[in-house]
């Protein structure tokens, strides 16, 4: 963890800063790309009363914008990340595509791979932060890195964007 030292502090730093989701969410993309990488950063609020996620945050706001709903899939990633509240974790297009619809957009911005990470708070889920990146990008490595590393920040990122 010392490794990334640097990277905590200036995440802590503009944490400290942050003045709504947006300053909150890109303190945490920050902190993303200078420890583990990822070429798309969002979080997605989930709303489990009303059946929605809300993407609340967007590193590409052309092709994924931070507005409206959809309504939550009940398949095996929601019984990975919500029911489980673990990781989901795919390497190839392929894998993807078993469970995002939106696969062939992903794949054409050059993203083969993804991390979901699932936000807890008080025993809710409340979002996830979802990385994505090229072929095979998130090994063993990297997503001890995410849980070593960014568990901890995206609670708090999520909590000042709640603010």
């Amino acid at each position: 963890m010392t490794e990334h030292a640097a990277a905590i502090a200036a995440f802590d730093t503009a944490i400290a800063e942050a003045k709504g989701a947006d300053a909150a969410f890109a303190a945490l993309q920050k902190l993303t790309e200078d420890t583990v990488g990822t070429k798309l950063f969002t979080f997605m609020t989930v709303d489990m009363t009303a059946e929605l996620a809300r993407r609340a945050y967007s590193s590409d706001p052309v092709n994924y914008p931070a507005s409206g709903t959809k309504p939550i899939r009940y398949d095996s990633w929601f019984d990975i990340v919500h029911k489980d509240r673990q990781y989901f974790v795919a390497n190839t297009i392929a894998e993807i595509a078993k469970v995002f619809p939106d696969y062939e957009l992903i794949d054409s911005l050059g993203c083969q791979s993804v991390v979901n990470m699932p936000v807890v708070i008080g025993g809710e889920l409340i979002g996830t932060v979802n990385m994505l990146d090229v072929d095979g990008y998130y090994t063993p490595e990297r997503v001890q890195v995410i849980r070593d590393v960014l568990a901890v920040p995206a609670k708090l990122a999520a909590l000042v964007a709640a603010r």
